[in-house]
């Protein structure tokens, strides 16, 4: 490929577009468990109408009822699900709740710019083979979108797509989350709140704003390893033989959040955790790590490479919000991308991107399509091929370096706003000062 970077234009004119969710969200949740497993919610949400429509419904996911029995036959021991209340400013309204699909019909149609508060009531059990949402083998409890998340809203509609079990399909706009919690003794409260201490209280309360989502962990007698020094980063984890691991990932996680603050921007919190139990997946200044999609426990070096990956996300996804239904590369991609800079630079470029990453011609379709229209290949498309386009923009001009300043401009444009394939084609054409689509040809469908 000839050079793609041409003279730089003045990036202080560019003037980012960051894709509005529609609406606004504030969530206050008390969580009670009790001994044998039982969950009790009460939720209220704050939420604005910022779209031009009047609205006549609320949109949300509720991904729990995928995981029942009436969803998921196949389930040995699938989740329950019971709403007692659902109410809006006091009263109680109509609602549906069909797979992950929770509409509330609106007793008066919500103008813009207004407000309206939605309380719920439910209990819940958990799946023993759920996926994110679960009852892991350790008997931890891992809360993923356990509450009703509020979908985004645009081109006057709710932008609310089918659940999938291969990909995010869930998307919501930043929000403020109050949380207080009652759990029984002999299990840790862990969260995407960054002040909390090991050994965790049984009643307490936890704030976390500007998030995409809130998960709790509730993990029976884990074994923790902290490191200190900038954020800390506590690794938690169920396997005592395995406490020399725990801390080689503690210490890889410190280098790869030094690595990306220096080359991106700062991470937002001041603490990271990593549990090492279920499948590997992010969540806003907490992760998981153990297998890719429950195909079996990862070695030493994969997991340290998926506690890479994940770290990655904090950023793109955690910071820099894209919807992973219909542009999933834009966050798949860049943890790949940013991922593997960091490996470079540890190898001290003994081994370069060319040999990482080779392209694979049968690869054909563009890697920005929605994810139901890939079949069982979607991941060479948003992880593989989008990564590899990605570093192709920089292979013959600076490379490594050339690739960490485009990163950091980038971060430093779109950080806590929404970007879809769009508005980074255009961000891109300025700052390599293109004058046609003829870079994307091939790989990004701009007609979406």
């Amino acid at each position: 490929m000839e050079s793609t970077v041409t003279k730089k234009v003045n990036r202080e004119e560019f003037i980012s577009k960051g894709v509005n969710p529609g609406n606004s969200s504030d969530y206050d949740i008390k969580l009670t468990m009790d001994t044998n497993g039982n969950f009790q919610f009460e939720l209220t949400g704050l939420i604005k109408n910022l779209s031009t429509d009047d609205w006549e419904q609320l949109t949300f996911y509720f991904i729990p009822n995928i995981f029942t029995k009436s969803v998921s036959p196949e389930l040995e021991n699938p989740s329950t699900v019971n709403f007692h209340n659902i109410s809006i400013d006091g009263k109680k309204v109509v609602y549906t709740l069909e797979r992950d699909t929770l509409n509330i019909q609106l007793p008066h149609k919500l103008k813009p710019n207004q407000e309206v508060k939605v309380y719920f009531s439910y209990e819940l059990t958990f799946p023993e083979q759920g996926l994110r949402f679960t009852k892991s083998n350790n008997g931890n409890f891992h809360l993923a979108q356990f509450y009703p998340m509020l979908a985004t809203y645009r081109n006057s509609r709710w932008n609310k797509e089918s659940y999938r079990d291969r990909g995010e399909t869930y998307h919501t706009g930043f929000s403020n989350f109050k949380l207080t919690y009652d759990i029984p003794k002999g299990f840790t409260f862990v969260s995407s709140s960054d002040k909390e201490v090991f050994p965790s209280s049984n009643v307490g309360s936890i704030e976390a704003k500007n998030i995409k989502e809130i998960f709790v962990a509730i993990l029976k007698d884990p074994i923790l390893v902290e490191n200190d020094g900038g954020p800390s980063v506590r690794v938690f984890g169920f396997n005592e033989n395995k406490e020399k691991l725990y801390r080689e990932i503690a210490d890889e996680a410190i280098a790869a959040i030094n690595y990306f603050e220096e080359i991106m921007g700062p991470y937002p919190f001041k603490q990271f955790d990593i549990i090492v139990d279920g499948m590997g997946m992010e969540y806003p200044g907490i992760v998981t790590v153990g297998s890719i999609y429950n195909t079996g426990p990862s070695n030493s070096q994969e997991l340290k490479n998926m506690v890479i990956h994940e770290i990655a996300h904090q950023w793109f996804y955690g910071i820099v919000s894209n919807d992973p239904y219909s542009d999933a590369w834009l966050d798949e991609g860049f943890a790949v991308f940013a991922a593997s800079l960091f490996k470079l630079s540890k190898l001290k470029e003994t081994e370069d991107y060319n040999s990482m990453y080779r392209p694979d011609p049968n690869l054909e379709l563009p890697v920005n399509l929605p994810l139901n229209q890939y079949e069982s290949n979607m991941s060479s498309y948003v992880y593989g091929k989008s990564a590899r386009k990605l570093w192709e923009l920089f292979k013959d001009n600076g490379e490594v370096k050339e690739a960490e300043k485009f990163l950091k401009i980038y971060y430093h444009f779109y950080k806590y706003k929404e970007i879809d394939t769009k508005e980074f084609v255009r961000f891109v054409k300025y700052y390599f000062d293109l004058k046609d689509d003829t870079l994307f040809e091939g790989w990004l469908e701009l007609e979406k």
